[in-house]
């Protein structure tokens, strides 16, 4: 391996080749600290250019390549294994804003680009870029293509899978696909950057990227209010769809074990404590009283425990701020085994209320939290506490899933709504996903990395 990392300092130069432990260690250990590696090397390539040549070498000497973004995987997608001969390549220094269309809506951008920088390109411009989560000040956009993201706004906007128009990526054999264009209608064949979306790296290496752009709304109208019920909230989510249509922009909702998990960690982020909160958010081109008007006087006619409307931004952001809130307070409260999963919407209170039965009958003493994006149908499905003093959590793991996903699967649901598969879902996709889907996939590996030596490890 020396005669490989001499020729890739070589092509990168020298002070981009990370290898001593002190400066590897932030790239070896995943968002979550469930999964830890140890890596020939880290490196960081500095152009389109660099990661092609990059490539190259690494199939001429069979060296197995681990991209990352901003490291926050929470399924171990970005993580090397242990050893030793597998190089991380981060895109770190790849986060040039090349161009921004205003009459096209577009934005291309590198793909080490933060989330939050193509925000703020967008913005600068008068535009918006829709995408958004609790990572962006860290998670790249290369990250966000590569586990097809979505986000609080996929229920007016769509994941990232809609709202990318154009792709630049290096193959396994180090040729670069060029597809940067912003077109929104191309018929010429296959939509080939449809490949490496969702991809998590295990096709090739993501290295710019052509996004969709929006006008910036000038009005919000945001609510956080308390119902009975999972299944009053989605009878509200069609209600206002149906009054509001795509004004409708995100619809969160919260339960009560969550919330308990707020009050300890956030208790002044708190308005109010319900069956189930739901955060409710318009938004439109219009004026903005008139939009907060509609909002208040639609919601005054409905039944609720509780409810808060943000009369200025400031509210507006303490509400969000609690939604963004709830996955570092769940990890400082403790251990769970997670579930990203989504369902039909119609079927969220089915999922809800069967699979808390069902895992009830089991770990009577189990804990459940769940929150998420029901607008979409996605939940985050957190289970702790399945024996008295949480002890040997992970013991159970097994059977927590199996019961969570046997009744995602019979709803006509999926194990990976937006966080990806990586190493910690790879068995369960196996089991779960179609077999004639699987076993395309990996043709579709095969086809194009030969050698297996992109992101090896991970479920394909």
């Amino acid at each position: 391996m020396h005669t490989f990392l001499q020729q890739l300092a070589g092509l990168i130069g020298p002070a981009h080749i990370l290898t001593e432990p002190a400066d590897t260690a932030p790239y070896t250990l995943d968002w979550r600290r469930r999964y830890q590696g140890a890596p020939l090397a880290v490196a960081l390539p500095g152009s389109t250019a660099e990661v092609a040549e990059l490539v190259k070498l690494c199939r001429a000497h069979q060296v197995a390549i681990v991209p990352q973004g901003g490291n926050t995987s929470t399924c171990g997608a970005a993580t090397p294994d242990g050893s030793g001969r597998q190089l991380i390549v981060a895109l770190r220094r790849l986060r040039q804003i090349r161009q921004i269309d205003t009459d096209n809506d577009t934005l291309t951008l590198d793909a080490g680009a933060t989330l939050q920088e193509a925000q703020q390109a967008a913005e600068a411009a008068g535009r918006l870029f829709p995408l958004s989560l609790a990572s962006q000040g860290s998670c790249q956009i290369g990250g966000n293509l590569s586990t097809n993201a979505g986000g609080v706004a996929v229920l007016r906007y769509g994941t990232m899978r809609e709202l990318t128009l154009g792709l630049e990526v290096v193959l396994p054999d180090g040729r670069i696909l060029s597809q940067l264009s912003g077109l929104r209608k191309d018929t010429t064949g296959l939509d080939l950057k449809q490949l490496f979306i969702g991809a998590e790296g295990q096709l090739g290496l993501i290295t710019a990227a052509t996004l969709k752009l929006f006008p910036q709304p000038a009005a919000h109208a945001t609510a956080m209010v308390g119902v009975d019920g999972i299944e009053t909230a989605i009878a509200w989510l069609n209600a206002l769809r149906a009054r509001f249509g795509d004004r409708l922009t995100a619809f969160e909702v919260i339960d009560r074990n969550c919330q308990q998990v707020l009050l300890r960690h956030h208790p002044k982020l708190m308005p109010f404590s319900a069956p189930w909160l739901v955060l409710i958010e318009l938004s439109d081109g219009g004026d903005a009283a008139l939009l907060n008007d509609s909002l208040v006087e639609w919601l005054s006619r409905r039944d609720m425990s509780d409810g808060v409307v943000a009369q200025n931004e400031t509210e507006r952001r303490k509400l969000w701020r609690l939604r963004e809130e709830i996955s570092e307070s769940q990890r400082l409260d403790g251990p769970s085994i997670k579930h990203d999963i989504a369902v039909p919407t119609s079927a969220l209170p089915a999922l809800v209320n069967d699979c808390a039965a069902a895992l009830e009958a089991d770990f009577p003493a189990i804990r459940i939290v769940a929150f998420g994006h029901a607008g979409d149908g996605n939940l985050h499905y957190n289970v702790s506490y399945t024996r008295p003093g949480n002890v040997d959590l992970f013991d159970d793991e097994a059977a927590v899933n199996a019961i969570v996903y046997d009744h995602v699967y019979r709803l006509g649901g999926t194990l990976a709504a937006e966080h990806g598969v990586g190493q910690l879902k790879k068995d369960w996709l196996a089991r779960y996903k179609d077999p004639v889907a699987l076993a395309l996939m990996r043709q579709l590996k095969q086809a194009l990395d030969p050698d297996g030596l992109m992101n090896p490890g991970k479920w394909l």
